[in-house]
């Protein structure tokens, strides 16, 4: 089970929106990493056959993406912007939702079931979509994905706007949902990544600047992260001429993390690269440049 992704191109009129996308899925969790406006939401609507692509070619478990009825037979998806009929039940919108994707009521029946209990919404299932939380939201987004029982998951930004417990929540549930189906989770939260996923794709302005598992991502930071105490009046300054990851006051002074190529001044701390270090470092290096020589 796979998702092969060959020379894929998506343009809007004159505007190129993704070129010339290559990409191998396997089975568990993989991360489409990106800011917004990288061309990640557009990518996912032509995988659930919501976009035609302009050219290039796909298959998600040997069915080429063309074939769309099989396509829809196989795949689950939770856009970024997801709603119900507000007024409904839990159990009756995806009861609705059941029968809309044409399941047998007794097959509907029990999957609900079985569904409300692995989201962790069975006793919310008579409370109306409308009055649940945000992160109650997204599990059952989740578990209206998981309907037809698909064998691939696709999942756009499924944890924006969740509290710390409910992000969590949502971590340890894809992880258990992963254990024998792909899941594309897309983001720009790049702790979303790694916290979930082995492997990951980095894109940028429509283009793959990376492709591989998250040590050799980690990788490409190495060296060249650091932490510097300065005052609070050369900040300013400072930003100029390094890039910054990060600040926090530090009693009178800034402590600053960013990244660098230069050989190390006496007064910066080398620092343990996370995920973060390393995508901001190589969409930098990719803006600076227009490109990478190189696709880990």
């Amino acid at each position: 089970m796979e998702i092969n992704i060959e020379h894929l191109n998506k343009n809007y009129g004159k505007q190129k929106v993704l070129n010339d996308i290559c990409l191998h899925i396997p089975v568990g969790m993989y991360g489409l990493l990106g800011e917004n406006g990288a061309g990640k939401t557009t990518l996912m609507r032509i995988l659930s056959t919501m976009l035609e692509p302009t050219s290039g070619n796909i298959k998600m478990n040997n069915v080429d993406i063309k074939d769309k009825k099989n396509i829809r037979e196989i795949i689950g998806y939770l856009p970024q912007e997801f709603s119900v009929y507000p007024n409904m039940s839990v159990y009756s919108a995806l009861d609705y939702l059941g029968i809309l994707a044409e399941l047998p009521k007794k097959i509907r029946r029990e999957r609900i079931n079985q569904l409300l209990k692995q989201v962790n919404l069975e006793q919310e299932k008579n409370k109306r979509f409308k009055n649940l939380s945000g992160g109650m939201k997204r599990r059952f987004g989740i578990a209206q994905a998981l309907l037809n029982n698909p064998k691939i998951l696709i999942i756009d930004e499924p944890t924006a706007g969740l509290d710390p417990e409910e992000r969590l929540r949502f971590y340890n549930l894809l992880s258990e949902l992963a254990v024998n189906r792909i899941i594309l989770l897309s983001t720009h939260i790049a702790t979303d990544i790694e916290a979930t996923c082995s492997k990951v794709a980095i894109l940028c302005a429509g283009e793959v600047v990376f492709e591989g598992d998250i040590e050799a991502l980690l990788k490409i930071g190495n060296d060249k992260i650091y932490t510097v105490s300065i005052p609070q009046n050369e900040l300013e300054d400072f930003k100029k001429n390094y890039h910054i990851i990060s600040v926090h006051q530090n009693g009178k002074d800034i402590s600053c993390r960013f990244f660098s190529d230069e050989t190390p001044k006496k007064s910066w701390i080398a620092s343990k690269t996370t995920i973060e270090d390393s995508y901001m470092y190589l969409l930098s290096k990719y803006k600076a440049r227009g490109e990478v020589n190189a696709v880990y």
